[in-house]
């Protein structure tokens, strides 16, 4: 099948390639130009497992084409895919533009039918408001061509997104057409194959679906933080509570981690729309709400329990591992890492930090600034500095030389904001450590409290 994807970010550039992985012959269009030159020349705009080749795979056959043509895209895809991005507005409400801008631009070029398929992530009501675009682009041009629009919300988790892509838990298809639901049907069969994994539903369940299920998964991050603090305050371990309602099946063990925060360009965007979209009708989400100050007020965690260990962070110098927003991606979008970071520079200190993906990132945003070392391996960054602070779980960091470490540090004490080690096994080794919820800070003798 042809298919057309605007939009080379992350769900365009994942979708694209695992569509023409499957045989499809995909187009993806961006307005770009520099980042179209640079996947032409083989560079990915991103970090994801796998993605680099499956694109250089797909390229080479044939099978995938990058363009700043949009004339081009929408004269090649019978489908129509859009997956650009949707930034929150001033108010949280998600900011619409470039997606009815793509939605204009389909009825500009069309020639024959076309099914426009939604894959951002859009509040209720956006799939009106597309078709309504593309419908008067039409008009203005005095043509009066069938389309049909689909709501395709993906459900892709940076890291795992290839997996996810081509083993998904469920396709969700919001729509009200016969014949577009069923060629949708037909592109996602070599996805589908194990058992039916394809859910139907209106075009505004399908919307709201996916905000619900980043909503309900931000919920759970934050409720497990909100009972990691009390426990610190009632000398419980968290670890053990987590533990305990896991074993639960009505609970589960995933998304109850606590930490530092949760970041990136879905739960902190998409948990605020929801929020907007409530107030727009009159509703009041107070859980929503909660959701997003609890998860504010954790990215500010483990710079209070720095300042509660130094007399004065001024002038210190703190060794940073992971600046990813989570492991396996580049990604720093909302990471609790730049809240730390400019936290630890606004009361004086330098960071030495360390992230096995990220450093070009944040290269990026922060530029050369003059308080930030981005380090070339974890050690590095610890040599020298006066404390080490755990912000992003790589997996590289799971077990480390505590022996070494201590040699390197100033002075043997560890911030982890992910709860990575033993706390008896770090007091072992020589160190103050200050983990999530975890009751007391373990310290040994000769340490600050």
């Amino acid at each position: 099948m042809k298919v057309t994807i605007f939009g080379s970010g992350y769900v365009g550039l994942v979708t694209g390639a695992c569509l023409a992985e499957a045989g499809n012959h995909v187009v993806c269009v961006d307005v770009d130009a520099e980042k179209i030159a640079g996947l032409n020349r083989g560079e990915l705009p991103i970090y994801e497992p796998g993605l680099e080749h499956l694109v250089s795979s797909n390229t080479k056959a044939g099978r995938l084409k990058f363009t700043s043509d949009a004339a081009e895209g929408v004269q090649h895809g019978e489908f129509q895919f859009i997956a650009v991005g949707t930034p929150p507005d001033e108010d949280g409400s998600a900011d619409l533009q470039y997606v009815l801008a793509v939605a204009r631009t389909i009825g500009q070029h069309m020639d024959k039918p076309k099914i426009v398929v939604d894959k951002s992530t859009v509040p209720v009501g956006t799939a009106d408001q597309v078709s309504r675009a593309l419908g008067a682009a039409l008009e203005a041009r005095g043509e009066n061509i069938d389309y049909w629009v689909i709501s395709n919300p993906e459900f892709l988790k940076e890291g795992a997104a290839i997996e996810d892509c081509q083993k998904p838990d469920r396709i969700v298809l919001g729509g009200d057409n016969e014949h577009a639901l069923t060629r949708m049907k037909h592109l996602y069969a070599p996805f589908n194959r194990n058992h039916d994994k394809i859910i139907t539903m209106d075009i505004r369940s399908a919307e709201l679906t996916k905000y619900a299920a980043n909503a309900m998964l931000a919920t759970k991050i934050s409720f497990m933080n909100e009972i990691a603090n009390l426990a610190e305050l009632v000398g419980a371990d968290v670890e053990q509570v987590r533990r305990g309602i896991g074993s639960d099946p009505r609970i589960g063990f995933s998304f109850i981690y606590p930490g530092c925060g949760y970041g990136g360009s879905c739960f902190p965007k998409d948990v605020q729309a929801l929020s907007r979209t409530a107030a727009e009708v009159g509703y009041e989400a107070r859980i929503l709400n909660s959701v997003e100050a609890v998860n504010a007020d954790q990215k500010s965690v483990l710079l209070g329990k720095m300042a509660a260990h130094f007399a004065s962070l001024e002038g210190k110098t703190i060794a940073l591992w992971g600046l990813a927003f989570k492991p396996n991606t580049d990604d720093m979008r909302e990471a609790p890492s730049r809240t730390l970071m400019e936290g630890l520079w606004a009361a004086g200190a330098r960071v030495r930090a360390y992230d096995p993906e990220a450093s070009d990132e944040a290269r990026r945003i922060y530029g050369d600034h003059p308080a930030l070392e981005l380090c070339d391996d974890a050690y590095t960054a610890a040599d020298g500095a006066d404390a080490l602070v755990i912000v992003t779980e790589w997996r590289s960091f799971w077990s480390p030389d505590f022996e070494r470490l201590a040699e390197l540090l100033r002075e043997p004490v560890i911030f982890d904001g992910r709860n990575l080690y033993d706390p008896d096994h770090a007091a072992s080794k020589g160190f103050a450590y200050y983990a999530i919820g975890r009751g007391a800070s373990v310290t040994v003798p000769g340490t600050s409290a």
